[in-house]
């Protein structure tokens, strides 16, 4: 009980930050950091293999769902979401026929299938969220704390993908609902850290599980810092060319630009 409670203020607390932030870029990041997967990982003995990755696939898996059925078919977002979460049980169960699989053939595949998708849907320029729920901050926070002990409740039956389950991902897909496609390139960019952190954990898993998941956490924050900053040394200058005079359009971080009125 104790565990499920732990593991339910770390969700809800993830579903708070990320309503918190304007940024869809950062919003993704905070989401993508495996704050939910390391309190589950405590709470419910894993052996770490295969499996796991398939799990990040899966939960790439669930956010494009709900993004295709919400954003391009126009169904209601929690209809959507219902249906990205039977697809990763479907998925979940199908991975659990196979268990256990081996991590670096699958580490392979998932590699491959993620420099594709980065490569077929860029994330784009950052820009800020959409317009934020109608909800006050505490009435975010306990919404967040109901969703959530539901969402790990469920999750904790899962025989299979049991840490990678979208615990906060339910809640934060209703949150992100207007940005929800830009938000799906962006954590599916950042989910090769999660990539990362399953894989230290297997090669560390002898050392002990503490010294696993802070080899972990360290392999992710190696990724997440290299996909940002090389994102940041790779973004063109603003043009500001004499005689162009543009200027930055405000509130679009200086990725949109319209010329400069005359006096």
């Amino acid at each position: 009980m104790t565990s499920l409670l732990v593991a339910a203020v770390t969700v809800t607390l993830t579903v708070w930050v990320v309503s918190l932030i304007r940024s869809v870029r950062w919003r993704a990041l905070v989401y993508s950091l495996p704050i939910p997967i390391t309190m589950m990982s405590i709470a419910t003995p894993f052996h770490v293999d295969g499996g796991e990755l398939l799990g990040v696939a899966a939960l790439n898996a669930f956010f494009v769902v709900v993004a295709v059925l919400h954003v391009r078919m126009g169904l209601h977002i929690v209809v959507a979401d219902l249906a990205g979460v039977l697809v990763y049980l479907g998925l979940s169960r199908l991975v659990a026929v196979f268990e256990p699989l081996p991590l670096p053939p699958v580490l392979a595949v998932v590699g491959v299938l993620w420099a594709v998708a980065t490569v077929l849907f860029p994330p784009g320029p950052d820009r800020a969220a959409g317009p934020a729920t109608r909800l006050g901050p505490l009435a975010k926070l306990g919404a967040a704390a109901g969703g959530s002990l539901l969402m790990v409740a469920v999750g904790r039956h899962l025989k299979g993908l049991v840490v990678t389950f979208p615990y906060s991902g339910v809640l934060v897909v209703l949150e992100t609902r207007h940005d929800l496609e830009r938000f799906t390139r962006h954590f599916t960019r950042n989910s090769i850290g999660l990539v990362a952190f399953f894989t230290a954990c297997h090669l560390l898993r002898e050392q002990g599980r503490p010294v696993a998941l802070a080899a972990g956490w360290l392999a992710h924050a190696l990724c997440a810092t290299a996909l940002h900053l090389g994102r940041a040394r790779g973004r063109p200058p603003a043009a500001s060319g004499p005689g162009e005079g543009e200027v930055q359009a405000p509130g679009h971080g200086g990725d949109e630009a319209r010329p400069r009125s005359s006096p």
